[in-house]
């Protein structure tokens, strides 16, 4: 059991670590950062029990509509939901990037929940795939979303990016999903998505940090204060 636990959440926590260390300025307090991983995993259980009740009552027939509403809209919108309600608002939320900390934060305590219940059921062996697949996506998941609510929340109009913020991990998810029904040739179509994933997290880390730059410059030019002491 231990090393089941331990598969389960190192994945998570390396992923956590180096999303939040990506943060140049103003590290989030790791109590907030810490809740919102929490308020993350403990969607899993509702949201499992959603799922059985579709599944059960056989709601949707065709592959692309259970991976598009039984999953993937389910799953993106009580993220997005639950990172609006803890961190969006809260006065430590002063940077586009946080967005991204806290999207991740609250994505990777849903997947190493439901990480950690796979390997219980299925064996640590399948560790390593549920690591490069399943965590790292919603890891990925949470960037796209966290981005779009750190322009949401500084940028106008800020209605339109929060649209974004669930539409795209939403598109993106229910794709993911789609192609991990395919019975043949899964493997070479998953492989230059999640390549693809990558490229646009990491794409949208780099664009959200250049974002907290000019927010930072323009809080300093309308104080007066120094770039060392904005935050202080």
């Amino acid at each position: 059991m231990l090393a089941i636990l331990s598969a389960g959440i190192a994945p998570g926590l390396a992923l956590m670590s180096y999303f939040y260390l990506k943060d140049q300025y103003d590290t989030e307090p790791i109590s907030l950062v810490f809740r919102s991983f929490i308020a993350g995993a403990l969607l899993v259980f509702p949201i499992m029990f959603i799922q059985y009740v579709l599944q059960t009552e056989n709601v949707f027939t065709y592959n692309i509509w259970q991976s598009l509403l039984s999953t993937s809209l389910l799953e993106e919108f009580f993220k997005w939901f639950i990172l609006f309600f803890t961190a969006v608002k809260h006065a430590d939320f002063d940077e586009p990037y946080d967005g991204i900390v806290y999207g991740v934060a609250v994505s990777l305590g849903f997947a190493t929940v439901e990480n950690i219940l796979y390997l219980v059921a299925n064996g640590v062996e399948y560790a390593i795939g549920r690591a490069l697949l399943p965590v790292s996506s919603h890891a990925l998941f949470g960037v796209i979303m966290g981005y779009y609510f750190g322009k949401g929340k500084f940028i106008v109009p800020k209605g339109k990016w929060l649209v974004y913020s669930l539409l795209v991990p939403f598109v993106l998810h229910g794709v993911y999903d789609y192609i991990l029904t395919l019975k043949e040739n899964w493997l070479i179509i998953i492989t230059p998505f999640m390549f693809f994933l990558w490229w646009l997290g990491l794409k949208k880390v780099k664009s959200a940090r250049e974002l907290s730059h000019l927010h930072l410059q323009s809080r300093i030019e309308s104080t007066g204060t120094r770039e060392g002491d904005i935050y202080h």
